[in-house]
């Protein structure tokens, strides 16, 4: 603070040191807030000096502990890659293009996680253990993004929710995918990189040959994995039906014999009364 203090009494100009950005060039542009001198007291001109260093400071583009920031054609680039992640950041800079968070260990990506990042074009997040995937995860950066890598996860399926508004070529490769109806209108929807399509596997289906095989190959055969549920569906409402009626039957027969064996019974009964009224008189008269 020095320098800042040299110069006429009761005026402060800022040094033109705070201008530069940490770790730039002399040569860049100064913010035009760091040109203004302050013509006060000096109490007041030391705090306004110091107000000035904070604007000056670039916050906006700070780096991750973890990660590593560069640029590359003007473009700004954040390496997290291999460094035990268990979540996204969330302090990545704002002018971020490019996001590398491939080799970690993170197992969800929540709604909003790169909403803050409009710049952004391109994600890797390959070899995490992804399971979760939410509906809005991808909210906010879904007309920018250009590329985006889930493969090497644990993925089982994703809500079409959260992929169908992306613009960008996906990478879904190597997951432990569930072949159903679900995955197969995502599929016919969504922009798939050419290169990743054949190392979609069903690691689980409804029927049990597409198990361990491509999903292309399936669908290339003509199989429809959302006729499969239907047909379950109706199997088990025919079933259905078959007890109900069957338990319906068994009702009326059971009714039908209860009433007989009633009806049976009270038809006996009247004819016992005067046998035994005869007997009676008889056995009173022999006394």
């Amino acid at each position: 603070m020095a320098e800042a203090l040299q110069g006429h009494p009761g005026s402060l100009p800022v040094p033109r040191s705070c201008c530069h950005a940490r770790g730039a060039a002399r040569g860049r542009a100064e913010l035009p807030a760091c040109r203004m001198t302050l013509t006060t007291t000096t109490t007041t001109s030391v705090a306004q000096a110091f107000f000035c260093l904070l604007l000056c400071i670039p916050w906006g583009s700070s780096c991750p502990p973890s990660c590593r920031c560069t640029e590359r054609a003007g473009a700004k680039a954040v390496l997290c890659s291999s460094q035990h992640l268990q979540e996204i950041p969330k302090d990545i800079p704002r002018d971020a293009v490019l996001l590398k968070l491939d080799a970690n260990s993170i197992t969800r990506i929540p709604s909003n996680a790169f909403r803050h990042l409009p710049r952004l074009q391109e994600i890797d997040l390959s070899g995490n253990a992804i399971e979760h995937i939410d509906r809005a995860a991808f909210r906010g950066v879904a007309a920018g993004l250009r590329s985006l890598d889930l493969s090497g996860n644990r993925i089982r399926s994703i809500p079409k929710e959260a992929l169908l508004a992306l613009r960008a070529k996906l990478r879904l490769a190597n997951n432990p995918w569930h072949c159903g109806c679900a995955l197969q209108e995502l599929l016919g929807e969504a922009r798939l990189d050419p290169d990743s399509v054949r190392d979609i596997t069903c690691h689980t289906a409804p029927r049990h040959e597409f198990v361990g095989k491509p999903l292309l190959q399936a669908l290339d055969s003509g199989a429809s994995l959302c006729s499969v549920p239907q047909r379950s569906t109706d199997v088990a409402m025919l079933l259905a039906m078959f007890a109900w009626f069957a338990m319906l039957a068994a009702y009326v027969v059971c009714y039908v014999r209860h009433n007989r064996e009633r009806s049976r019974g009270h038809r006996e009964h009247p004819r016992a009364l005067p046998g035994t009224r005869g007997r009676a008189e008889t056995s009173s008269t022999a006394l």
